[in-house]
């Protein structure tokens, strides 16, 4: 009879850099949303290293924890970012005046009603995790209704507006909770507190 071992290999919890990664890219294009700045030539790099490659980083190492949430989470907003970062270079040209003049804004409607679908479940999971998870995804859920809606042509002004400011209070939650999980472990008490989850799903 073979005699089965498993082996536990220990790593750190990736969600503070994942969370970094959000923080920083949301900020950068909430900026541009709101006027702060123009076009998104520099957004992009921050788009595919920040807000795709960090999270992506976050996500293959929280299905190393066994973290089926954070795993999906992480990796679906990377690819998210690296998608956006694609279309924007489709919409500047980058790959030809032919696609660029191609291109049909309410399909990137459709795309983001799809994330709005995954994240409005992934925002009831959240209620299990802690509360400052809990609202950037609540946070996330309104940045996809005014993108999903300012991109199928309604009410574009308005929908504009609450894209840019829940995608710049998504920036401001997410440091927050960045800091929340590299300062909490590190001085191994709660000195940033995230909230206890709401205790309503898991038993």
């Amino acid at each position: 009879m073979e005699n089965t071992q498993k082996v536990k290999i220990v790593t750190a919890d990736p969600s503070a850099l994942g969370l970094f990664g959000l923080a920083i890219i949301t900020l950068v294009a909430s900026s541009q949303k709101l006027g702060l700045t123009s076009g998104v030539s520099l957004v992009l790099p921050w788009a595919i290293f920040l807000g795709a490659t960090a999270q992506l980083f976050a996500c293959i190492n929280d299905f190393k924890h066994d973290n089926t949430f954070g795993a999906t989470a992480f990796g679906a907003y990377a690819f998210f970012w690296y998608s956006m970062g694609f279309t924007w270079l489709i919409q500047n040209g980058v790959f030809g005046e032919k696609l660029a003049q191609a291109t049909d804004t309410k399909q990137l409607g459709f795309a983001f009603l799809g994330y709005l679908i995954f994240t409005v479940f992934m925002t009831v999971g959240a209620m299990e995790t802690h509360k400052v998870l809990f609202t950037i995804f609540v946070l996330i859920d309104f940045l996809f209704i005014g993108l999903s809606l300012n991109s199928f042509g309604i009410m574009p002004e308005l929908t504009h507006g609450i894209a840019a400011w829940s995608e710049l209070l998504i920036a401001i939650m997410s440091f927050y909770g960045s800091g929340a999980a590299v300062l909490n472990k590190h001085f191994g008490r709660v000195f940033l507190p995230v909230g206890k989850p709401f205790g309503i799903f898991k038993k």
